[in-house]
Order: C-alpha cells, then sequence, then structure tokens
C-alpha cells in the first residue's frame, strides 16, 4: 500500500515539469523577439566602438587608408606600432597621469562637500531645505558652455591658468550638484531611527555622520565617485581652455591636439589613445558596478 500511494505524487511532478517545459517552449519564439534580439542588437551597439578602436589601433597605416583592397571590418597582420609609437615616443604616460592627479583630486573635494551637503539638507531640516536641495540639481543642469568663459576670466585673474589646480577648483561646480542630489536620495533611505537612538546617547552629529550615516550610505558614495571620477576623465570643455602647455594637458584633449594636424588624423594613435585612456574607468565599473546601480535606483526613487 505504501508502495502504490508513492507513485501519483511522483507521476504529478512529472506532469508539472513536462507543462513547464511546454510553456517555456510556447514562449520561446515570442521572448527571441522580444527579448533576445533587441539585447542582442543593444550589446552590438554599445561595443561596436570599442571593437572599432581596437581594430585602428592595431590596424597598419596601408590598411587604414585603403578601405577598397581590405575590409574596414578586420585587420590582417596587425602591428603595435601605434601603441608603442603613443607610450615611447609621445608625453601620454604624462597625459596619463595628469588627468589621474585632476579627476582624484576634483573627486575628493567634491565627495566631500557634497556628503556634508546632502546630510544638512536631509537631516537637519532646517527651513528652506527643499529650495535649496531643488536649486542645487538646477545648478548642475547649466550647461559647461555657458560658464567656461567667466570660469576663464577668473582664473586668469588668480593666476592659474595653465595648471592643474585650475581644473581641480572648476570640477567641483559640475560635480557638486549632482552628487549631493544623488547621495540625498540615498541618506533618505537610511532610517532615522538610527540617528535618534544615537542622539539619546550622546552621540553628536559629526559621531552620527562618520559612524552611522557613511558605513551605510557606502554605495552611495561609491556611486557619486564613479560618476564625478568619470566625468572628470572624460570632461573637454574646461580642460581645452585652461591648459595650453602639451605636459600639462589631459587626455581627452592631448589626443585630439597631438594626433590630429590640420585635416591630418593619425588614427592609429588617436584610437589607442582612446582606447588606453578608457580602460581605467572600465576597471573601475567592472568593479563596482552593482553599487552605481543600486545607488542610483535610490536616488531615482526619492
Amino acid at each position: 500500500m505504501t508502495d502504490h500511494a508513492a507513485h501519483p505524487p511522483v507521476a504529478t511532478q512529472s506532469a508539472a515539469d513536462n507543462s513547464e517545459g511546454m510553456s517555456y517552449l510556447e514562449t520561446l519564439p515570442s521572448k527571441i523577439v522580444t527579448l533576445y534580439i533587441p539585447l542582442f542588437i543593444m550589446i552590438v551597439i554599445l561595443l561596436f566602438p570599442f571593437y572599432w578602436m581596437a581594430l585602428t589601433s592595431i590596424k597598419p597605416d596601408e590598411q587604414l587608408i585603403d578601405m577598397e583592397t581590405y575590409n574596414p571590418f578586420w585587420v590582417v597582420k596587425p602591428t603595435l606600432k601605434h601603441i608603442q609609437k603613443l607610450l615611447f615616443e609621445t608625453q601620454y604616460p604624462r597625459w596619463l597621469w595628469n588627468t589621474m592627479y585632476v579627476a582624484g583630486a576634483a573627486t575628493f573635494i567634491s565627495i566631500v562637500a557634497s556628503v556634508l551637503a546632502a546630510y544638512a539638507i536631509v537631516r537637519l531640516r532646517f527651513k528652506g531645505a527643499n529650495v535649496v536641495s531643488a536649486s542645487i540639481f538646477l545648478a548642475y543642469l547649466i550647461p559647461p558652455s555657458i560658464l567656461f568663459i567667466p570660469l576663464a576670466s577668473v582664473i586668469h585673474s588668480y593666476g592659474l591658468f595653465d595648471s592643474p589646480l585650475a581644473l581641480i577648483l572648476v570640477y567641483p561646480t559640475l560635480l557638486i550638484p549632482f552628487s549631493t542630489w544623488l547621495l540625498m536620495g540615498y541618506f533618505k533611505t537610511i532610517p532615522y531611527e538610527l540617528e535618534e537612538c544615537a542622539l539619546i546617547d550622546g552621540a553628536s552629529r559629526w559621531q552620527i555622520l562618520t559612524k552611522i550615516v557613511l558605513p551605510l550610505a557606502v554605495p552611495g558614495l561609491i556611486s557619486a565617485f564613479i560618476f564625478s571620477f568619470t566625468l572628470c576623465w572624460n570632461e573637454f570643455i574646461y580642460a581645452l581652455t585652461f591648459l595650453s602647455s602639451t605636459q600639462n594637458k589631459t587626455v581627452p584633449v592631448a589626443i585630439v591636439n597631438e594626433f590630429v594636424d590640420g585635416d591630418i588624423y593619425k588614427w592609429g594613435s588617436l584610437m589607442a589613445g582612446a582606447l588606453v585612456g578608457s580602460l581605467p574607468l572600465v576597471i573601475l565599473y567592472a568593479f563596482f558596478v552593482e553599487h552605481y546601480v543600486s545607488a542610483m535606483t535610490g536616488a531615482v526613487k526619492e
């Protein structure tokens, strides 16, 4: 009796598995059309620029010029001449260091200021906090093409022209508004009861910020850091305006100025410089993309 009673559940489970399998097969054609094909097209569109940069950076000069004889989407007899010229015959390592130094310093200043501003607006609850938060975000919407002329006058009057310090002081004007808005949204997700308990125990606002809020807001800080660092790394207008000497330039400006001579484009070295310059950001996103997405989601919800 026990053996006979045990068989029906097995048959029922088998029928359920068959039903699920048939259901999956029935929905597979629609998933291919609505999910997999659009996803494949999106991946191709996003990765094609990187493929083209890598392909161009290892193409010999004759293949870059003669598009009729050689396939433009493939390379025959690849060469490392362009990358070697970029790294050892130009000041590219110096440009890379300038970019990293400026981006790191400006990002650090911006994150510190944004943390203090966001915490004050969200937690201190002073009169007009909503107006201040909206004004900060609206300041981010002002295009840099409008600001770089008056900022150039200020930088020149203080004697900071053609100095990396000029960019370190100017970039926070772009970074602080958005980073503050982002951290405000993330700070609101932290329960206020934790801070109330700390206040009852005699903790100061500074202790609450450094020992409770910031450890819980690490994903938001990582997200703000990635955004700020990326914007500094890729910024072009201010770097082109405030820096003139070759040794002080950043990568986005230097590779355009040094590898473009009138209407002559040194495509091999130009694409090699763009590819090598993008690798630090690729590595950064690869390690912290989950924190970046989670913090951006929290900010958008708020």
